[in-house]
């Protein structure tokens, strides 16, 4: 392949190429910060639930099996939705599809902030996730319609950045709210904010509804339509490749915590620290690293961020007892090696599926998201042991399990770029 710089769009997906930026439209810029935002709120509904834990089983009398339940509730239905909405989602203008689920998510979130059972509250994240599990598909789907392959990398930045914004700025203001009135009150605030995102997105939002008129668009039944989109090896390669990243992060998160706490020696009063210096660099990062696939290729990025996060993911699970600031440096170089894997991912994985098969794409990818990260947590908890004194032994096992996710995704990543491009052409909506 050639890295020599190129315009078309075809050259911008391609490794080793570095196209001259193209700048967004004043459109484009408004789009895009409305995703944004959208993924901030999505993203904070499933990572709220954690923190608030300590607030939210002794005010229901619930025990931690059934907490567990509730924070399970979320991803698994979330999953169920993916797969289940997956033959619809190319049959309509994708505004409308998009506004649709967001009112389901508040509508979960509302209910979520009235619960005063261990019940309702577990049927509202069951409904939360049947709602908001869809969202970030559509918005995938919305953001290969009118960006092009050379706009993508910034954009998955940008959207990673709403993640990063979740942890930074979301967590402590909900935990605050909790704090200093009811556990219900983060739920609440994230409807009253939700609210105004959706009438942004009702009145000022254009309708993403060319792929109607692509070939081949509403020839099959809905089942039908999910079984040509699962059919395709190229699409099978991409779901892989997914479910591999996927994986690795996962089985890291759930006993990190407890691992900082336990082997390396951090106090439970400094673990925000680690969060918050982890969250802030994260969300400086995450726009330079989309900047850096559109400038020098996604492949670029990629490997370097395989290779940073295999190094430092070998050093972190055998730390053991250390000073805050090295766990903070080895953590940040961690984030910001994952990161360099999911947005050049991300960006690729846009312009692999046709205009016409793009929201069934995006919709089986999240599922297998959702569930991925599921079943690694699970493969997780069996690979450590908890020790007496809280100690997590093991953890190197996790780490070579993660490195050898890496290592493999690198490969399918190269194979999954080196096929032919199934979508590669400018935007099908207006971006202006």
């Amino acid at each position: 392949m050639s890295s020599h710089p190129s315009s078309s769009p075809a050259a911008a997906a391609t490794p080793g190429s570095a196209p001259a930026p193209v700048p967004f439209t004043s459109y484009q810029r408004f789009a895009v910060g409305l995703l944004t935002l959208l993924q901030f709120a999505v993203i904070l509904d499933f990572m709220i639930m954690s923190p608030l834990g300590a607030v939210i089983m002794p005010a229901l009398s619930m025990s931690s099996a059934q907490f567990g339940a509730v924070v399970s509730a979320y991803a698994f239905s979330a999953g169920l939705s993916g797969l289940l909405t997956a033959g619809f989602a190319d049959r309509y203008d994708r505004k409308k599809l998009l506004l649709f689920f967001y009112v389901g998510f508040l509508l979960g979130t509302l209910w979520c902030g009235l619960a005063t059972s261990f019940e309702s509250l577990l049927l509202a994240r069951v409904v939360t996730g049947l709602f908001g599990g869809v969202i970030g598909s559509i918005v995938m789907a919305i953001v290969a319609d009118l960006f092009q392959p050379a706009q993508r990398g910034r954009v998955m930045g940008l959207l990673q950045g709403g993640f990063a914004a979740s942890q930074v700025l979301g967590l402590p203001f909900a935990i605050f709210l909790a704090s200093h009135f009811d556990w219900h009150a983060p739920f609440l605030a994230l409807v009253i904010f939700g609210v105004l995102g959706g009438l942004v997105i009702a009145f000022n939002m254009k309708p993403v509804d060319a792929h109607l008129n692509a070939p081949g668009t509403g020839q099959h039944s809905p089942f039908g339509h999910l079984l040509q989109t699962v059919r395709k090896p190229r699409h099978q390669l991409a779901f892989a490749l997914t479910a591999l990243l996927t994986t690795g992060g996962f089985m890291l998160m759930p006993f990190a915590s407890a691992f900082v706490v336990h082997n390396v020696g951090i106090p439970l009063t400094e673990l925000p620290v680690v969060y918050l210096v982890t969250g802030i660099c994260t969300l400086v990062f995450s726009p330079l690293i989309g900047r850096m696939v559109d400038r020098v290729g996604a492949m670029r990025v990629f490997y370097t961020g395989c290779a940073v996060t295999v190094a430092t993911v070998l050093y972190y699970t055998r730390l053991g007892s250390s000073p805050l600031w090295l766990l903070v440096l080895v953590n940040v170089v961690m984030f910001v090696g994952i990161f360099s894997r999911m947005i050049p991912a991300q960006a690729t994985l846009a312009g692999v599926p046709v205009p016409e098969q793009r929201g069934s794409f995006n919709a089986i990818n999240s599922a297998l998201q959702q569930l991925a990260g599921g079943l690694a947590s699970l493969v997780a908890g069996h690979l450590v042991h908890i020790g007496p004194d809280g100690h997590i032994n093991d953890f190197p096992v996790v780490g070579y399990v993660v490195c050898a996710s890496t290592l493999i995704a690198a490969v399918l990543m190269r194979a999954l770029v080196r096929g032919t491009p199934a979508a590669t052409a400018a935007p099908v909506s207006p971006a202006r």
